[in-house]
């Protein structure tokens, strides 16, 4: 079967769906094997335009002034890149879909893609980090094959994950990132790469789909556990310890609950370099600093801190640490696990049980060693 022009469809508007769709617009635009036109589903809102305050469609902006007002100002994004507020619209015969929102929402929205894809030549690429979970089972599951599972007829999800700020990528600062795929064939895989490859923007292709997506998940625990010792004015020692000591948990996670996941893809741009950058940028370390600082003393108040933290300091993004933590606390619990991963489990009671910020190095000085072998 020919492959078709590809047509791709961004799923999502956020920071970080602004962003890639810098990058995918250019690439679209200059590749023969890619419809210029770039597709972004965008959750219809109001913004305010200056100097006035005029309310208007957020979609409407995009499109006229090339610019994410709420989400990305002053970047101008590719005037290929067009704004779609119906769902169904704007993935209509999309051959590529990429995933970039909060993973909560896709439940509604997957029935909605499935129907409007193109029927035997889709495939996608989530960028969403985080985990979900099987009440049943009480195991975690990759947000990937959840999409996989729910569209059906042979999908194919891989992930983008990397040491990539969304908006150093979206000012063009040098960056590296990970694609992690298996689409079939040898060149679906090298055209999937370059559509996200740039010369600024250094795209690198490996087969562990399962490693370069926990990963990015789970970093973003550790990322809240250097914000909690950044609230704490601890020092950088204390911080390396962090990041080394949630670098083992996170490998012993993987070991725990995922079939498959290479050693070398810790050393990856999805690996080591996405964890350093969080935990010292990011959303997730800023807004645990915020809440090491203003720690509420009863356990039952700490969602309503975080909420609260969340409204005032994101701008209408979501945290995905938060999520993640829960999720992977409840995996642990569920096999007696948790005092094998003592940090993890430090930074879940500490973000919602009102246990002391403090605690934070009783995590850290526990420390963990790889396991031989699964429990």
């Amino acid at each position: 079967m020919t492959q078709e022009r590809e047509k791709i469809c961004i799923i999502g508007s956020g920071n970080w769906g602004s962003a890639i769709a810098t990058v995918l617009g250019r690439n679209a635009a200059r590749l023969p094997f890619c419809n210029d036109e770039v597709a972004m589903w965008v959750f219809e809102e109001q913004v305010s335009l200056p100097p006035h305050n005029t309310a208007a469609n957020l979609s409407d902006v995009i499109n006229t002034r090339h610019e994410n007002l709420k989400y990305l100002p002053g970047i101008t994004l590719p005037s290929n890149v067009r704004a779609i507020p119906d769902l169904k619209d704007a993935c209509k015969n999309a051959t590529l879909l990429i995933f970039v929102l909060p993973h909560q929402f896709l439940p509604k929205l997957l029935p909605i893609i499935r129907a409007n894809v193109h029927p035997s030549q889709c495939r996608g690429v989530s960028l969403i980090k985080g985990l979900d979970f099987d009440s049943k089972t009480k195991l975690p599951v990759l947000i990937s094959k959840s999409i996989e599972d729910t569209i059906g007829g042979g999908f194919k999800c891989g992930v983008l994950m990397g040491a990539n700020i969304a908006d150093d990528v979206a000012k063009q600062s040098m960056c590296e990132s990970t694609l992690a795929c298996e689409f079939g064939t040898d060149q679906l895989n090298e055209m999937t790469r370059q559509l996200f490859d740039r010369p600024l923007f250094c795209v690198r292709r490996i087969q562990d789909v399962s490693g370069a997506e926990a990963f990015g998940a789970l970093k973003s625990i550790v990322a809240l556990g250097a914000g909690f010792a950044d609230g704490l004015g601890l020092s950088g020692n204390t911080k390396a310890a962090l990041l080394r000591v949630g670098l083992l948990e996170m490998a012993k996670f993987c070991s725990c609950f995922f079939e498959g996941v290479e050693q070398g893809t810790f050393m990856e741009s999805c690996g080591v370099a996405d964890l350093v950058t969080t935990c010292y940028g990011g959303r997730n370390r800023k807004c645990a600093e915020a809440f090491a600082r203003l720690q509420a003393v009863e356990s039952e108040a700490c969602d309503v801190l975080w909420s609260d933290i969340e409204k005032k300091m994101l701008n209408g993004q979501k945290l995905q640490g938060t999520l993640a933590a829960k999720e992977v606390f409840f995996a642990l619990d569920s096999r007696s696990l948790l005092n094998s991963f003592p940090l993890f489990r430090a930074i879940y009671e500490i973000a919602f049980h009102g246990r002391a910020v403090a605690s934070i190095t009783e995590g850290i000085r526990t420390g963990t060693e790889l396991p031989d072998s699964k429990p």
